[in-house]
């Protein structure tokens, strides 16, 4: 599964419609948006296919949005982290403010962690668990996603151009 990662567009749409024409062309399966939407409209671009996201530190969530959400095929997150298990791994999808998220950096539970928050990309590992954060699509002077190949674990960033810098 080709998993595309992205985070911190706090509204600005340009750049997550760059995101999903990337996505689209590289086979993406499925979406994690690490937080930091700043609206649901951030969502529209992904139904009709599987979507996790978490709320992250600028994110204020009406509770109104919970039909709208889960109607397009979103999983409302509940907790942090959100979980996804496929293909034998297990990934963990922060934001990266959480007071749990060195623990769950750390923990040793699993395979990927996916965070968002300092809007620079990274990937790096703690002991087994690969970190990744795919940079953002706001205040980032390189506006970056990720898509991550579950299977292969082959990770590539990919810059958004200028034409959808907000």
């Amino acid at each position: 599964m080709k998993l595309g990662v992205l985070s911190d567009n706090h509204g600005r749409l340009s750049g997550v419609r760059a995101a999903v024409e990337i996505f689209d062309a590289e086979g993406v399966d499925a979406v994690a948006h690490c937080g930091d939407l700043c609206g649901v409209e951030t969502l529209e671009f992904f139904v009709g296919r599987p979507c996790w996201f978490v709320w992250g530190n600028m994110d204020v969530p009406e509770p109104t949005w919970r039909p709208w959400v889960e109607a397009a095929g979103a999983h409302w997150p509940e907790d942090v982290p959100v979980i996804i298990e496929t293909e034998g791994k297990t990934i963990a999808v922060c934001h990266g403010h959480e007071s749990v998220f060195d623990g769950v950096c750390e923990s040793g539970e699993f395979d990927y962690v996916l965070h968002g928050h300092t809007h620079r990309r990274a990937d790096h590992r703690i002991g087994r668990t690969r970190i990744i954060n795919p940079g953002a699509l706001y205040r980032a002077a390189t506006k970056t996603v990720a898509i991550l190949d579950i299977g292969s674990d082959d990770l590539q960033f990919f810059e958004i151009d200028a034409k959808h810098r907000d």
